[in-house]
């Protein structure tokens, strides 16, 4: 590790970035780095707005990319270098922002029915039924599951936030079910590397298999369920509690 990585981890550090957000702004400063094939402390602003024109035209990188490997860069130059505020622009017209692509009854039936690998099933229906990120299942620990008062306790969320989240009779059951058959500590869902919780990418791999398996061709992806909660939410709590038990045999009309 080069003294300037060193330095920039600890400025991150003791600003409170997340994890994820730190590794994105060292991937975005190591690619400055490798594209000039020297130390960023010798590359020019001018070359830095040179080389985000090249991820935009060349690699053809999203504008949203582009904006990332630019706030990475500046605060490399603005806090870890001590240099004047540097403006980067980034190129190319920003993304129109979409709706998200809803699963159906249909669809949402076929994909958990379809995952029968029960911490893949738990880790779907998790997200499903709390609303949850990939990163927030990923660090879930055994001891955050409250079934007295029946929640999820959510540690460092988005925005480094503490939070609950309701924790439904069929997802408490279908935790339940999964921890007797394999006894995870402390890790929720942990990873095949002893001691470590699943990954993001994990997480992301088990729904697009699933996904894949259910033949569904829409967008998106594991966060597609934290969507599929916030519509039924918008759409009443009671619609999304009939959907949720009817699905699972804990409702019949």
């Amino acid at each position: 590790m080069t003294p300037l990585r060193k330095r920039m981890m600890n400025d991150m550090a003791v600003r409170g970035l997340t994890e994820n957000t730190m590794r994105l702004y060292l991937y975005s400063v190591s690619g400055l780095a490798r594209y000039y094939k020297r130390s960023p402390e010798r590359i020019s602003a001018q070359e830095v707005q040179d080389y985000l024109l090249h991820l935009h035209e060349e690699r053809g990188l999203t504008w949203q990319s582009c904006n990332c490997a630019r706030q990475g860069i500046r605060f490399l130059y603005r806090i870890t270098l001590g240099r004047h505020d540097p403006h980067f622009y980034v190129p190319g017209a920003r993304t129109p922002s979409k709706l998200p692509e809803i699963l159906n009854h249909d669809e949402l039936v076929r994909l958990f029915s379809v995952t029968t690998n029960i911490r893949d099933r738990a880790v779907l229906m998790t997200a499903y039924a709390a609303g949850l990120r990939a990163s927030e299942i990923c660090r879930l620990q055994v001891s955050d599951i409250d079934s007295g008062r029946m929640c999820l306790r959510i540690d460092q969320g988005k925005g480094n936030k503490d939070r609950y989240v309701p924790l439904s009779q069929r997802l408490l059951a279908q935790l339940r079910h999964y921890w007797r058959h394999q006894r995870p500590r402390p890790w929720l869902f942990p990873s095949r590397i002893r001691g470590r919780p699943l990954t993001r990418h994990g997480a992301g791999h088990i729904f697009h298999r699933a996904k894949e398996k259910a033949g569904i061709t829409k967008s998106g992806g594991i966060h597609t369920l934290r969507h599929n909660i916030g519509f039924f939410f918008m759409s009443g709590w009671i619609l999304f509690t009939m959907f949720f038990l009817k699905d699972f045999g804990f409702y019949t009309t």
